[in-house]
């Protein structure tokens, strides 16, 4: 909807409005025809006839841990009702916050009701220790954006490690040498992986790493803006900076322009996660998508391709499967000056 909304020129509010049909809602005949028009360009197909549904359709749950503090939880069960839609599968959300006690009714309660196939997802990807409960189920069970030591269940997550050195080589092909990395907080896999990722990037290179250009974030703007002033305050200042989210980008804007530079002509930028800031910035920053979406798609097609996974024996493991972060290549990447 993103890139239809870009292509129409209007708010992706509008480009919901037109492709589901929302009844109630008046816009212009020719607003509609440009939607409509766009999505057709991209290759969208909008499935109008969807399959009816019976007096008791089928349903797939969805058990995050929580989905109001990140807007990637939306999108991940929009994925899920992508896939689950065409086949004529309902989509039911739960949220169980980690509670201990809750955790387990509301697996209960979901294995209840008709539901073909649990997914069990977290908002920070992470390892988790399943819970009893989903042992219990007998339905196929997925783990979206998380993964477990004991790999009972089939694990989709994001390529995080790939990500970092995919945005770490658009700078090193633009002709950076020496970057500068503004990590997440280092309890978290995203950072560590991201990190990984930049590290093997330089070495697959040839260049040094030098932990002098690498400074801990916390994935907030205020963290972004105050590592780069210490980044551009070094004796040899990075001539591109990676960081690690778009937030913290953010922050990193603010201190190039303070030095009196210019992005991309001085120094080049890289963020991470594709939010809607990131086209907003001057100039829009070139960043990488987590790929949410497909990942929900991945868990319902792998659980309905895969019915009988609840028949298994028990003692089977599953690999993790992880998905690529997708380069959304803007106007902050340019070659170094000199």
């Amino acid at each position: 909807m993103t890139d239809i909304a870009n292509l129409a020129g209007c708010s992706q509010s509008t480009v919901s409005v037109v492709l589901n049909d929302t009844p109630g809602i008046v816009l212009a005949l020719e607003t509609r025809q440009l939607v409509l028009e766009s999505a057709k360009k991209l290759g969208y197909i909008h499935q109008k006839n969807r399959p009816k549904l019976t007096a008791n359709p089928h349903q797939i749950a969805v058990i995050f841990d929580q989905m109001s503090t990140s807007p990637e939880a939306m999108v991940a069960i929009d994925g899920v009702r992508d896939a689950a839609w065409p086949s004529g599968h309902i989509v039911a959300a739960y949220q169980t916050l980690n509670d201990p006690r809750m955790e387990p009714l509301t697996i209960a309660a979901a294995s209840i009701s008709d539901v073909k196939a649990i997914v069990y997802a977290t908002i920070m990807t992470r390892e988790v220790i399943i819970p009893p409960a989903l042992f219990k189920v007998n339905k196929p069970v997925i783990l979206l954006n998380c993964y477990s030591k004991c790999r009972s269940f089939p694990s989709i997550l994001p390529g995080e490690m790939v990500g970092g050195q995919q945005a770490t080589n658009q700078l090193i092909t633009a002709g950076h040498v020496r970057i500068g990395h503004i990590t997440g907080e280092m309890w978290m896999d995203a950072a560590k992986s991201r990190l990984r990722g930049y590290q093997h990037a330089l070495s697959s290179a040839d260049i040094v790493f030098d932990p002098e250009l690498v400074r801990n974030g916390d994935w907030q703007t205020k963290s972004g803006y105050e590592e780069t002033r210490k980044l551009l305050d070094l004796k040899s200042p990075p001539t591109a900076i990676f960081c690690a989210n778009d937030r913290m980008a953010v922050g990193c804007f603010e201190a190039i322009k303070e030095h009196g530079l210019k992005i991309p002509e001085n120094i080049s930028v890289i963020g991470y996660d594709d939010e809607e800031i990131a086209r907003q910035l001057t100039p829009p920053l070139t960043t990488l998508i987590l790929p949410h979406r497909e990942m929900g798609r991945w868990a319902v097609n792998t659980a309905l391709e895969n019915i009988d996974l609840k028949q298994l024996p028990e003692d089977l493991t599953f690999p993790l499967t992880k998905l690529e972060c997708i380069l959304v290549k803007r106007n902050s990447i340019a070659a170094p000056q000199g």
